[in-house]
């Protein structure tokens, strides 16, 4: 599994007096490195949506501090880190990507990158429901610039085609997705620069798809997708029902004392965990990833 950190996320980690990006994203990272060895499950590090804006202020500090741990001979602070740069012209998005793609592979760190506008609004993410529609849907041409600009740094990198999906949760038939754009880059990369070149892409905006599109995305080389707003919803969900079941507990109605035990937020966070963790189970599950694991490799 992969956890992922927005810049949204680290400022809310850095408490609500503090809004430090970076500080809270460290924090987390921090935190999860240390309960890790007490799991027997492998999970990602990663930083999602970093804006041009941020870059500076939020991923430079991640990434000075991941080559402070490597040349200590230590484990690097995050996996990978996303720039989230498709508002900009692709000439300008790579000539921010490509730097910060060499740092990281000097380490041995992904970068993520976007080329195309994924709709809607996912915590500062670069699209909107105003997104003209073209803009949803990368080109073969762009995604044949990327694998140029890119390839020749070495590495891994994950790449974010665009093909009409749009971040948050809509009505069945809202969102018009083409898979297929994600199978003509493919060829047209291996047409360009041989049978071996390849994307590793990401499918944003995944939450709501319909099952067949997610396996068919698979197909055409997806290895990560992005289901940010089904997880929200099953925790929430979680909360809203131990509050509406338990009424009379969580709130002092007409002078009474209420339940301590049902107004302690422990309670009802543990059951919004159990419901995200399920919903987790049915992701890997819709992504063929349930039972499979780089520690079996290991072994």
């Amino acid at each position: 599994g992969i956890l992922q950190v927005s810049t949204g996320g680290g400022a809310f980690a850095s408490g609500l007096h503090i809004q430090d990006q970076a500080l809270g994203a460290i924090s987390i990272a921090d935190h999860v490195q240390r309960m890790a060895d007490r799991y027997d499950v492998l999970i990602a590090l990663h930083t999602d949506h970093c804006p041009p804006k941020a870059v500076d202020s939020f991923l430079k500090p991640l990434v000075a501090e991941s080559e402070t741990r490597a040349g200590a001979g230590k484990a690097t602070l995050y996996n990978s880190h996303m720039v989230d740069a498709s508002n900009l012209p692709l000439k300008d998005n790579l000539d921010l990507c490509v730097p910060l793609y060499e740092r990281l592979a000097k380490i041995g760190m992904m970068l993520e990158l976007e080329a195309g506008v994924v709709g809607g609004e996912e915590d500062g993410a670069a699209g909107s429901d105003d997104t003209p529609a073209e803009k949803l849907y990368t080109t073969s041409a762009d995604m044949l610039e990327v694998y140029r600009r890119m390839q020749p740094v070495g590495g891994t990198y994950l790449f974010a085609a665009t093909f009409g999906n749009v971040h948050g949760a809509y009505k069945p038939g809202v969102v018009k997705l083409r898979p297929s754009i994600l199978k003509d880059g493919q060829d047209a990369i291996r047409a360009e620069f041989g049978p071996e070149a390849k994307f590793y892409l990401v499918f944003h905006g995944g939450s709501g798809s319909a099952k067949s599109e997610i396996k068919e995305t698979l197909s055409y080389g997806v290895v990560k997708m992005n289901v940010d707003t089904d997880n929200q919803y099953a925790f929430t969900r979680a909360v809203a029902e131990a509050m509406f079941r338990n009424y009379d507990g969580v709130l002092k109605v007409d002078g009474d004392v209420g339940i301590k035990k049902q107004y302690d937020p422990r309670g009802y966070l543990k059951k919004a965990e159990e419901s995200m963790a399920a919903r987790v189970s049915e992701t890997c599950d819709d992504l063929d990833s349930a039972g499979k694991s780089l520690l079996q490799r290991k072994a």
